[in-house]
């Protein structure tokens, strides 16, 4: 037995109640006395005086073990929520539509972190002709967030989802309704309906979904990729994303 488990096991005896349930399946347990228990606080006090790395240790694996059980927790969300997440009928998608490896990106417009991987993104698909990216948008970041998800949304209806999304994520300046009017009449959209769309309730409704998905699956900032069972929060850089869809390729049999 480690260091670490011989005082974690002195620990438990020590803050155990002062009296343990008699009369167990394995025999009966005996319960220290008031005395005892001092003794084994003391015995943790200066193991810790004399080695500090112990709680460091301690500290570590507590964090390590939260991780992995959270990691755990976000797999199985993933699974129970796939149809959402893979399958969505409505949601836009970049890349190969036939895909073999799908990534899901959850994305605000406003996110200078989903700015700054776009590129890498963009690189990848050029590259991985096998990929199919799904896009989430989550508007996180206040309300010109929000407008420029609508915008992006009701482009869609006009068949310039993606072109929408590119300008925007370019886009180094507050994404303002006056902002989104030029980027969208750049682009050839019919702005009058373009704004009329952005105003109904179904393309409310669908970033309610996405909020919500989110929320299933734990996210709590963006970008967030899901990427065959593994979620990532945060930007990676383009090796990094070749190496994930790699591992989801493998794990997939292809």
């Amino acid at each position: 037995m480690t260091r670490l488990s011989l005082l974690a096991l002195a620990a438990g005896l020590a803050l155990a109640p002062p009296a343990l349930a008699q009369g167990t399946a394995s025999g009966t347990a005996s319960a220290f006395s008031p005395e005892q228990r001092r003794e084994v606080v003391e015995i943790l006090r200066e193991a810790l005086r004399q080695d500090p790395s112990i709680l460091r240790e301690a500290l570590t694996a507590l964090q390590q073990a939260e991780t992995e059980d959270r990691a755990k927790a976000q797999r199985s969300a993933i699974v129970a929520q796939s149809e959402a997440l893979f399958r969505g009928a409505e949601d836009p998608v970049k890349g190969n539509p036939q895909g073999a490896v799908t990534i899901v990106e959850f994305f605000d417009a406003r996110c200078g972190y989903c700015k700054q991987m776009e590129p890498a993104m963009e690189q990848m698909l050029r590259r991985q002709k096998d990929v199919r990216l799904v896009l989430k948008d989550l508007p996180i970041l206040g309300p010109n967030s929000l407008l420029a998800s609508r915008a992006l949304l009701a482009a869609q209806r006009q068949g310039k989802y993606a072109e929408l999304h590119e300008a925007l994520l370019r886009l180094r300046e507050e994404p303002a309704e006056p902002v989104l009017k030029r980027e969208a009449e750049k682009l050839g959209l019919d702005w009058a309906r373009l704004r009329r769309d952005m105003d109904d309730p179904t393309i409310a409704r669908r970033l309610e979904a996405n909020t919500r998905l989110a929320g299933a699956l734990r996210i709590e900032g963006t970008p967030a990729l899901v990427i065959g069972d593994t979620l990532v929060p945060g930007a990676v850089d383009l090796a990094t994303l070749e190496r994930l869809v790699s591992e989801a390729r493998t794990k997939q049999g292809g």
